[in-house]
């Protein structure tokens, strides 16, 4: 067995590229169920931001998932990893910034997010749905785990898992 091709199985017996793809779908697609997680059987409300969080994984999952309809080492696949990379990497820079908001260490947006109100209801259904709707602000942690907010927790995992996926990426090219 030739070093090349020893290298290139050797981790985990996966190839590079392989583990690359592998996590690009796996990392947002678990990011996704717990921050999900969280909403529905957590109570917690996602703010605006939270939600753009979501959205550029959301992206992510979508490039992961068309780079295994092509083969491992080919451009497409490579492509689509490194788009999924990017989605992910947004969403950490997202992360950065809203824990930022959430430590006053930047202004952030004043605005509330709400549920969508139902069309077509009454002025006085309407009202009750406004006064019923959560206030969720962008400025105040709802949760902590070890002392991070969950944006905290997104920026870390996501940029160091977009980080990963670059290294195995360009590692999987070498090799």
């Amino acid at each position: 067995m030739s070093q090349a091709v020893a290298a290139e199985r050797s981790i985990a017996g996966f190839s590079p590229a392989a583990l690359a793809r592998i996590i690009a779908l796996l990392l947002p697609a678990a990011l996704l169920a717990g921050a999900f997680g969280s909403e529905y059987f957590g109570g917690l409300v996602p703010c605006e931001m939270c939600w753009w969080q979501r959205e550029a994984h959301m992206v992510a999952v979508v490039f992961a998932a068309l780079a295994f309809t092509a083969p491992v080492r080919s451009s497409p696949s490579r492509t689509l990893v490194l788009l999924a990379a990017a989605g992910i990497a947004v969403s950490g820079a997202i992360g950065v910034y809203h824990a930022g908001v959430e430590a006053k260490i930047f202004e952030g947006f004043t605005q509330c997010t709400a549920t969508p109100l139902t069309k077509g209801a009454s002025s006085a259904e309407l009202l009750k749905q406004l006064i019923r709707a959560p206030l969720v602000r962008c400025d105040e942690v709802q949760f902590r785990f070890l002392g991070i907010s969950m944006a905290g927790w997104n920026a870390i995992l996501s940029l160091g898992g977009a980080a990963l996926i670059l290294l195995l990426s360009f590692r999987g090219k070498r090799a």
